[in-house]
């Protein structure tokens, strides 16, 4: 009767304050183990960091369990931010994936008691091997911590686990640990954005930092482009089959005479243009904004913006034809 009592009293569900109190109290404990790292840190760091520069080869980041998760997070941030870096799981390390490490290498190893066996178990062969070794633990003077060339305390006070058992504050503090590694090294290497750019090629600041115009413009036959001299109908023509809601005016070596857009169309109607008699010459707008195709597409985005129009012709030095683009084409390729 007891047992039940005690059963349905640990089943019912926290009201809304206590929620929130335990997430503050969570915060609160994860947000001190940091600013007591912060306090912490000292010439350790330092060599740390000068480790990881003087390393010719990789950072080899290893751990396991939870520790492991936080490895790999680490592993992955510093290989996206200029130190050549992959993770290793300890327990694969045994049965071959030991051969991963090279005498260049450095190893990160992660672990809070620092006498996780798997890691214990291999720490000699790394160091046969000749790689040097990073630890990050929570105990300094653990058998990892003692047998590394240098020594990150995560130590925390408490867990915000209300038990003091499962990791939160101490893997947010190693966490944190990882980030100040990586970008000491970041500045320490003078990585930039554009460096940054070329690990993520994929994502939207790597496309804004490398696509340039010739990656993104239509060429050649996509080209709308007609002569000064044929009937406005013709150039409407053009404009319907390539798509890009204008065609280029060109002379016969291709060098841009002006544009014409849907905006010139319904001005021309507007002014009784006939489509059958009436020349390009002579509707065309002759002072038209062009781009290179050299440069960033992220630029020709702001000169778009900045003229309030949809589309571009790209000139070569000699102001010939050889590309355009619209917003459309800077949308697909997700710059805009």
């Amino acid at each position: 009767m007891i047992l039940a009592a005690l059963e349905a009293a640990v089943a019912e569900p926290l009201k809304n304050q206590e929620l929130l109190d335990l997430a503050r109290e969570t915060l609160e404990i994860e947000a001190r183990a940091i600013q007591r790292l912060s306090a912490r840190l000292d010439e350790t760091f330092a060599n740390a960091c000068k480790l990881c520069m003087a390393t010719t080869g990789r950072v080899v980041v290893t751990g396991m369990g939870k520790s492991g998760h936080i490895a790999s997070k680490i592993a992955a941030t510093l290989a996206s931010t200029g130190t050549p870096a992959f993770f290793m799981h300890p327990g694969e390390a045994s049965h071959g994936d030991l051969g991963m490490i090279t005498a260049q290498d450095l190893m990160l190893a992660v672990s809070y008691s620092g006498e996780t066996d798997e890691i214990l178990t291999i720490l000699p062969l790394v160091k046969r091997i000749g790689a040097r070794l990073i630890a990050m633990t929570g105990k300094p003077a653990s058998t990892l911590a003692l047998a590394a060339d240098a020594h990150l305390d995560v130590g925390v006070v408490e867990e915000a686990c209300p038990l003091n058992l499962t990791p939160t504050a101490s893997t947010t503090a190693t966490l944190a640990m990882g980030d100040a590694l990586a970008v000491s090294l970041l500045k320490s290497r003078g990585f930039t954005a554009e460096d940054f750019a070329r690990s993520h090629p994929s994502g939207s600041l790597g496309k804004r930092l490398l696509l340039r115009v010739s990656d993104v413009m239509r060429t050649n036959e996509q080209i709308p482009h007609v002569g000064p001299n044929v009937p406005l109908r013709d150039g409407l023509m053009e404009m319907t089959e390539k798509g890009l809601g204008m065609t280029a005016i060109v002379s016969e070596d291709g060098t841009i005479l002006g544009v014409f857009t849907d905006g010139d169309l319904r001005r021309a109607l507007d002014n009784g243009a006939d489509v059958h008699t009436t020349i390009m010459r002579e509707v065309m707008h002759a002072d038209c904004k062009t781009t290179t195709a050299d440069i960033l597409a992220a630029e020709a985005v702001h000169v778009l913006e900045e003229n309030k129009i949809t589309s571009l012709l790209v000139a070569d030095d000699d102001r010939r034809l050889i590309g355009a683009l619209n917003v459309h084409d800077l949308f697909r390729a997700g710059i805009m």
